[in-house]
């Protein structure tokens, strides 16, 4: 059975500082969790994200949402430099495509 904390962005990481494995929650950056193993570390920040969500519901604050459960429209404004935009300007207008696909371009790179 699928939890609402299975769906979750986790991460495990080698820390080169704490010369250990670091699990990560992207939905909750401040949390992280130490093992010797990469699986120890995703089994701790997944015990400690579960913890975290019963803390944050008994004192009735909003739990984040998963990423992976967001819709998103896939439009987003982005400033640049008017020289940036000047640029991609003029390389959309040589390559005969719209500006928005050459910055969805570079983006996606």
């Amino acid at each position: 059975m699928v939890t609402e904390t299975d769906k979750y962005t986790y991460r495990v990481t080698w820390s080169e500082e704490d010369e250990e494995f670091v699990g990560l929650c992207a939905e909750f950056p401040s949390l992280s969790w130490l093992a010797e193993s990469p699986e120890g570390a995703l089994k701790g920040i997944r015990k400690v994200v579960r913890a975290c969500i019963k803390d944050m519901t008994d004192d009735g604050e909003d739990i984040p949402r998963a990423i992976a459960t967001k819709n998103y429209s896939g439009k987003f404004m982005v400033r640049v430099p008017p020289d940036v935009h000047r640029r991609l300007a003029v390389k959309a207008a040589e390559s005969g495509v719209s500006l928005n696909r050459v910055a969805s371009a570079k983006l996606a790179q």
